[in-house]
């Protein structure tokens, strides 16, 4: 009876304590930030090759470009560090759009390489779920992926 009584405290106790540490809050994202070389050679590459609209900056706001990726999601684009980029093509930001084959056609129609994941040039990749997706790379060599959407 001793051994029972433990046990629900116990129990009880494990509850409390399980209840403080989950707060109830809710996440969403709002940006992603890129460390890039030059900051406008960059904001060219997104808003000519990926159709991205800049979001008006106030003139000090030197080095920076902000665009949006719709939906109130942002992309930040910031020239002040000026550290060597290091990233592989598991670090990516993607996108999707309803038209995948005319976006793989401007790909193609700029002279922008795209691979497939594993890195096959001019190659759609095919994923488990039947999406097709194009990975290339930006100015500053970070990884974009493209895909088509579920239809």
């Amino acid at each position: 009876m001793k051994n029972a009584i433990i046990l629900l405290i116990l129990i009880q106790f494990s509850i409390v304590i399980n209840a403080q540490e989950k707060i109830d809050f809710s996440l969403s994202f709002n940006h992603i930030a890129l460390s890039v070389k030059d900051v406008t050679i960059s904001a060219q590459f997104y808003t000519n090759v990926l159709n991205l609209e800049i979001i008006p900056l106030p003139p000090e706001a030197e080095n920076v470009k902000w665009i949006s990726l719709e939906d109130g999601k942002e992309l930040y684009l910031l020239s002040i560090f000026k550290d060597e980029i290091k990233t592989n093509k598991a670090i990516h930001l993607a996108l999707s759009t309803a038209n995948f084959d005319a976006f793989v056609q401007k790909l193609t129609a700029m002279n922008v390489a795209y691979t497939d994941f594993l890195g096959t040039l001019n190659k759609i990749n095919v994923r488990p779920d039947g999406i097709n997706q194009v990975f290339f790379q930006d100015p500053d060599v970070y990884w974009i992926e493209v895909n088509s959407i579920s239809q």
